[in-house]
């Protein structure tokens, strides 16, 4: 499919556990060219250090600017959520699995792939098996390593021991995460694993939207296989 599509983009308010009220960002491709079967959920980086749905705007856009339609959304205590961050991110799974089960209901496609962002991707990996509609997981930069692992090491298992097709993106020079790290979490990871290591980038750059054309390339050729 060409990249120069146009996508549209609407905001609107999604309800959480405990009457919370999530911000998001509903991306859609222009009409005739979606892909009907299935929407891509994205859960920002982490709200503590100033994480929101913002960062993950060109991801959305370039996947609904390739046929599918994409779901941002500012998990509670950011942006205009509400409700309040939490440390290590178990509330937050609460908005993951809101915010799918509303996309699944409400937008016209049965199935979801959910992606995550850096501290979105061990969030986003917990609501995994939470959600009957969720196909696939993608993770950009999980942060495995020993120091993130403080915060996010009892969201680990979650992803690791679910069925559901896995791939994992990062950079060969992740300062959360070393490569030999990443191996050694998923080598005996349920269901079908996929890594894609990118030579060189720190954590950081791939956030950043100078890779975001290279994740949504990734992200497409991973639902082709699902």
């Amino acid at each position: 499919m060409s990249s120069s599509r146009s996508s549209t983009r609407e905001s609107c308010k999604i309800e959480s556990k405990g009457g919370i009220s999530l911000d998001a960002r509903i991306y859609r491709p222009t009409a005739g060219d979606s892909n009907a079967t299935l929407i891509a959920v994205l859960v920002h980086p982490y709200s503590v250090l100033g994480g929101c749905q913002g960062l993950m705007n060109g991801i959305a856009r370039g996947l609904a600017d390739r046929g599918l339609t994409a779901v941002t959304f500012d998990m509670r205590g950011v942006g205009k959520s509400t409700g309040r961050a939490s440390i290590t991110g178990f509330s937050e799974v609460d908005d993951v699995v809101s915010v799918c089960k509303w996309a699944s209901q409400n937008l016209s496609a049965p199935r979801v792939l959910l992606v995550g962002s850096s501290a979105g991707a061990p969030i986003a990996g917990s609501a995994v098996d939470q959600i009957e509609e969720v196909v696939g997981y993608v993770s950009l930069g999980y942060p495995f390593g020993l120091t993130a692992s403080i915060l996010f090491g009892r969201h680990h298992k979650n992803i690791l021991q679910s069925p559901k097709p896995k791939l994992f993106v990062m950079g060969t020079k992740d300062g959360f995460t070393s490569v030999k790290q990443l191996e050694n979490k998923l080598k005996n990871a349920a269901g079908r694993t996929q890594t894609h290591l990118i030579d060189g980038v720190s954590h950081f750059q791939m956030e950043g939207p100078t890779y975001d054309g290279q994740m949504v390339n990734l992200i497409l050729e991973f639902i082709s296989s699902l």
